[in-house]
C-alpha cells in the first residue's frame, strides 16, 4: 500500500494530530504490535535500577510539574 500524505502542506498541529490519530489505531490493536527487542532491556535495566533504589515512581501530575519547570 502506497500512501502519501502531503506533509509538506501541513501545519504543525495538523501532523501532531494525524500521529494521535496513528497511535489511537495502534493501541486499539496492541497486541498484533511488535515490540523491539531493545525494549524488553529498557524495562528490565529500569525495574533494577528500581529494586537496587536507584530509581523511583512519580505520581504523574508531580513528574508532568517537574517537566514543565524544565522547559
Amino acid at each position: 500500500m502506497d500512501i502519501s500524505i502531503p506533509l509538506n502542506k501541513m501545519t504543525i498541529s495538523e501532523k501532531l494530530r494525524v500521529i494521535e490519530e496513528i497511535w489511537e489505531d495502534l493501541l486499539r490493536d496492541s497486541e498484533n504490535v511488535p515490540s523491539p527487542a531493545w525494549h524488553a532491556d529498557v524495562l528490565s535495566a529500569r525495574e533494577k535500577r528500581i529494586r537496587d533504589g536507584q530509581s523511583q515512581f512519580s505520581d504523574w501530575t508531580e513528574a508532568k510539574s517537574r517537566i514543565r519547570k524544565k522547559i
